[in-house]
């Protein structure tokens, strides 16, 4: 991208702008997934023809997704009202929720009961091996869930994170 003129943001090097056609042009990137951003879609059509040539092959060609709404990682990102983002993760809970295992349901009224923080340290039960794994499996995906789409449950969440061992 350097090469094309982009500059890296100093300040997250996952981010890189170009001013083009008088517009910020934007191209952030995890991993091997790429968004790119600019007020005129041909500019973007333009980045894409470039990567495309420089990194796309015959046997493996650059995956494209245009439009308002994408799924990625888990989230429904829609940027179809102008100025905001929507992240939405309804699809991510619903899979979680149907492989929780049975005796781990239940239900409460708030993320966060009186009782939350109530530990019992002088005599602790602790989960067997099984239990504890995936307990601190669903500890993780609540945590990527609370970071994304769900702050209301961050009390809860880092309570959970401070119980996995």
């Amino acid at each position: 991208l350097e090469e094309w003129g982009f500059e890296i943001n100093p300040y997250d090097w996952c981010v890189a702008n170009k001013q083009i056609k008088g517009k910020q042009c934007t191209v952030v990137w995890h991993v091997d997934d790429l968004k790119i951003s600019h007020k005129d879609a041909d500019v973007v059509t333009d980045i894409i023809k470039l990567l495309e040539d420089e990194f796309g092959t015959e046997e493996a060609p650059l995956t494209k997704r245009r439009g308002k709404i994408h799924d990625y990682l888990g989230m429904v990102l829609d940027f179809s009202k102008p100025g905001k983002v929507m992240v939405s993760m309804i699809d991510y809970i619903k899979k979680m929720l149907a492989e929780i295992p049975i005796d781990m349901e239940g239900e409460v009224n708030t993320p966060a009961p009186k009782h939350l923080f109530e530990v019992n340290e002088v005599n602790p039960e602790f989960l067997d091996e099984e239990t504890a794994e995936i307990f601190h499996h669903y500890t993780a995906k609540l945590l990527f869930l609370c970071k994304r789409a769900r702050p209301d449950i961050q009390t809860a969440v880092s309570f959970l994170c401070t119980r996995v061992k």
